[in-house]
């Protein structure tokens, strides 16, 4: 694996840069360019929720796309036609609602599962988000077990494969 040298987090021309190890690893770290998973979006305003799940799905091998905003969300999910997308309700611009209810009338975005991952836990919340069309419910703050066995139903009911790791072979 390739690594650039550099300030930890820094980005130059759109590349994250990560320090390289004064020694070698002791085993290998999987080369994430070769491991074919599903991109998952993630629109979440919040920076401190939307790291936790991204670092948690990374973990597991998934990609992801970061949003802020709906309407952002939309855009993404209509441009890169993610595997999953992960809304929050609370948004600023238009609700995570709005942002489903745009994503189901188009017919490029309309097959994209949706889970609502949401601080809103009130039996009374959770039936309104489900009935508003969202393929599941995922409450803040998020048991990483319960939301990766989310995760991976509702991308097992759509017919995606898993992630594969770094030692199953690929690319």
């Amino acid at each position: 694996m390739a690594l650039r040298r550099g300030r930890p987090g820094a980005a130059r021309d759109g590349v994250q840069f990560i320090c390289a190890p004064s020694k070698p690893a002791q085993q290998p770290q999987p080369d994430t360019a070769s491991v074919s998973a599903e991109l998952i979006l993630i629109v979440e305003d919040q920076p401190l929720n939307r790291k936790l799940v991204r670092d948690v799905l990374q973990a597991r091998g998934y990609r992801t796309l970061e949003s802020e905003t709906g309407e952002e969300g939309v855009r993404l999910a209509r441009e890169h036609r993610p595997a999953l997308v992960l809304m929050d309700i609370q948004l600023p611009g238009i609700s995570g609602i709005e942002a489903l209810q745009q994503l189901r009338a188009d017919d490029a975005t309309r097959a994209i599962p949706v889970i609502a991952v949401t601080a809103s836990a009130m039996q009374q919340n959770r039936q309104q988000i489900l009935a508003a069309g969202f393929d599941a419910y995922q409450p803040k703050p998020i048991d990483v077990k319960a939301f990766l066995t989310t995760v991976r139903g509702i991308l097992d009911q759509s017919g995606a494969p898993p992630p594969r790791t770094a030692g199953e072979g690929g690319g």
